[in-house]
């Protein structure tokens, strides 16, 4: 790919992180407003009052104005765990990759080198682009007398070294937005949990008797405000170690190939 196409690609990456947010946001504060502030979810039809027992929705609303945020960064998750999955399937091509390794290297055994590129173009997927790139150096260095074999060895192990770095951000692209959002969860629920907490302080320092309305919602908000930031954690948490673990077994079995393509050219070199 060259540095244009690769800036292009890296824009538009840009402008879908961007607008994945954005989107999650928008339906963030709908909901919020419109659906869980909706009067039909509270006594008297009145916002500012009592949910309804055993509504939901109007509790939630009742963990104030941190809660679009924490809806944000759980839709946010949402689609970034979609686009991982499309992603990530899109990477691994037809078929497991298991069979179709052992495919090629029997493949390779028998040194049929033109089955094995075939093979790649229908497997279409990470690992079948970096063995085909080396397949195709493989059989350049064939016929090539010009350079020893140790200079064959080093080319062909340049070749897939140069293929996997194309193929690896594509596997890891995103993963950060994961990772990031994991920490920034926590610490938006922990806030939420503070204002709801001093507006529950405040209810109770009023002299006299407590503000018993001000004082369940100071609990309610710190309370809901705790729940979204730990699950929105949680889920972060999850799925990057789960695309964390599928990426290493990608990373896995193009090393197995590439080493059975250099060892198996290695090898014909003595003949």
């Amino acid at each position: 790919m060259n540095k244009k196409g690769s800036a292009l690609k890296d824009a538009l990456q840009s402008i879908f992180v961007s607008g994945a947010i954005i989107i999650a946001l928008l339906v963030s504060l709908y909901l919020y407003f419109q659906v869980m502030g909706s009067p039909t979810n509270f006594e008297g039809g009145n916002p500012k009052g009592q949910p309804l027992p055993g509504d939901y929705l109007g509790i939630i609303y009742k963990g104030g104005y941190i809660v679009p945020l924490l809806m944000t960064i759980v839709l946010t998750l949402v689609i970034f765990t979609f686009e991982r999955f499309i992603t990530l399937g899109r990477a691994k091509g037809k078929g497991r990759l298991t069979t179709f390794v052992r495919h090629l290297q029997g493949l390779l055994n028998e040194n049929k080198i033109e089955e094995a590129l075939v093979a790649c173009d229908e497997q279409k997927g990470s690992l079948a682009n970096v063995v085909h790139a080396g397949l195709i150096r493989y059989r350049d260095l064939q016929s090539d007398a010009s350079l020893e074999k140790d200079q064959k060895i080093l080319s062909i192990q340049k070749s897939l070294e140069e293929a996997t770095a194309l193929e690896a951000p594509m596997l890891s692209k995103n993963l950060v937005i994961f990772s990031t959002l994991a920490s920034i969860s926590v610490l938006i629920g922990l806030i939420g949990t503070v204002l709801g907490m001093i507006r529950a302080f405040a209810a109770l320092a009023q002299a006299g008797a407590p503000d018993a309305l001000a004082l369940a919602t100071g609990i309610s908000e710190a309370l809901i405000n705790t729940a979204f930031g730990i699950t929105g954690s949680t889920i972060a948490i999850i799925m990057y170690n789960y695309f964390s673990t599928k990426i290493d077994g990608y990373t896995f079995r193009i090393d197995e190939i590439g080493f059975s393509l250099t060892q198996t050219f290695a090898a014909s070199l003595k003949k």
